[in-house]
């Protein structure tokens, strides 16, 4: 979903010196999804982890699904930063060193200019009012490449810009969240420079 390349969650989770489970989604169904996670988890799970970390900060529908699903398998929820001031985690998250580009954009949010830009203090100013600095609405999706936790920064290479409209099978209708219009989403080519 937010169009970033394996090689480069791979390079990432080796830098941080965490393993990497890998999920495979084929069909792009929910139904799908579900089941895939399901069963990871389970592998997980016999292995003595019973809960799982979630960076969800206040989307209460998207939490209660989580904590249903891991529920349906007798595992638990983890939330550290919920109910978090965004624009001080963010401010945070900047102060104590780590990089990040926007890799993903809602349109109906933001615009091409705003696809593999630097997550900093200019982009925080920048920022229009009725975004979340975080983009915990999904105005915005980024990728991370460098912080204390990193035994060695990424080199990222910002490539090609390319804009998706949304696929909607009832209909040509952009996607409503509130007040807003989502038509599709600009994706930004994150490579690792070799």
């Amino acid at each position: 979903m937010h169009g970033v390349r394996e090689e480069l969650i791979e390079a990432q989770a080796a830098s941080i010196g965490i393993p990497l489970l890998k999920v495979y989604v084929f069909e792009g169904t929910n139904r799908e999804y579900e089941q895939q996670m399901k069963d990871m988890l389970l592998k997980i799970k016999v292995k003595g982890i019973n809960k799982v970390a979630f960076g969800d900060i206040f989307l209460e529908d998207l939490r209660s699904y989580r904590e249903n699903q891991l529920g349906q398998i007798g595992m638990d929820c983890l939330f550290p930063i919920w109910k978090s001031n965004t624009l001080q985690l963010v401010n945070f998250f900047i102060g104590e060193g780590f990089k990040t580009y926007t890799c993903c954009i809602n349109d109906g949010y933001l615009d091409k200019q705003w696809c593999g830009r630097l997550i900093d203090k200019k982009f925080l100013k920048e920022l229009p009012k009725a975004v979340d600095p975080c983009g915990e609405n999904g105005e915005f999706h980024s990728f991370c490449f460098d912080g204390p936790i990193y035994a060695k920064a990424l080199s990222v290479v910002i490539g090609e810009k390319v804009y998706k409209p949304l696929e909607i099978t009832h209909g040509n209708l952009p996607v409503m969240v509130g007040s807003i219009e989502t038509k599709g989403f600009w994706y930004c080519d994150l490579m690792l420079d070799k």
